[in-house]
């Protein structure tokens, strides 16, 4: 067990500053499900109430460890009410009115900065694995490794409509009108999503 740290006292900010730069390492390393809030403060020796008292929980802390610029859940609110073929399009009309926000410059940014570090990457992978796909995902059915296959195929999808629209800004997918783009789009989406998947043994070439 790792000791709690003796000598002078930090301040406040200090201690949080260590919460987070342990859940961000821990994050990265481990991912999301398997990191526990008593394990970060361990790492970060502090006490765990201490966690719990500049984080209301683990979904707090992580969004604090990856200094994410919207909360997924605030963005996907409503998501699990709609029927499986209205995800799609309602996933990229949410993603869409974001990145086209006031916090378009913090996304961006936060992308940009993702792709050049091990940890943020790793982070934006959890995000996305952790927190955004099992909101789409509610409510679906079929076998688990079916569905943790769409909700990587979909991720793709989404990861580029964001990289090449906002990001790159690659034209003309960066000048469509909002609405064109995900009309675009969304069907290739949707069909990750919902749509029957090719079959490695009986597609093409086989």
């Amino acid at each position: 067990m790792t000791p709690l740290r003796r000598g002078r006292p930090d301040d406040g900010g200090d201690r949080r500053a260590r919460i987070v730069a342990s859940a961000t390492r821990l994050f990265a390393d481990e991912g999301f499900d398997a990191v526990s809030l008593r394990q970060v403060a361990r790492d970060a020796g502090v006490d765990p109430a201490l966690v719990h008292h500049y984080f209301s929980g683990k979904d707090e802390l992580f969004a604090a460890s990856v200094e994410l610029p919207a909360d997924p859940d605030d963005v996907l609110a409503g998501m699990a009410s709609l029927t499986a073929q209205d995800r799609g399009t309602a996933l990229l009309s949410a993603i869409a009115r974001l990145w086209e926000g006031p916090q378009r410059h913090a996304l961006a940014a936060f992308v940009r900065g993702s792709l050049g570090s091990r940890a943020r990457t790793a982070a934006v992978r959890e995000v996305f694995r952790a927190r955004v796909m099992p909101r789409v995902l509610e409510g679906l059915e079929g076998p688990r490794e079916e569905l943790e296959l769409r909700a990587t195929l979909a991720a793709t999808q989404v990861m580029g409509f964001i990289l090449l629209r906002y990001v790159v800004q690659l034209e003309p997918l960066a000048s469509l009108p909002r609405e064109q783009a995900i009309a675009l789009v969304a069907p290739t989406l949707q069909h990750y999503l919902t749509g029957e998947l090719a079959d490695p043994d009986t597609g093409p070439g086989r």
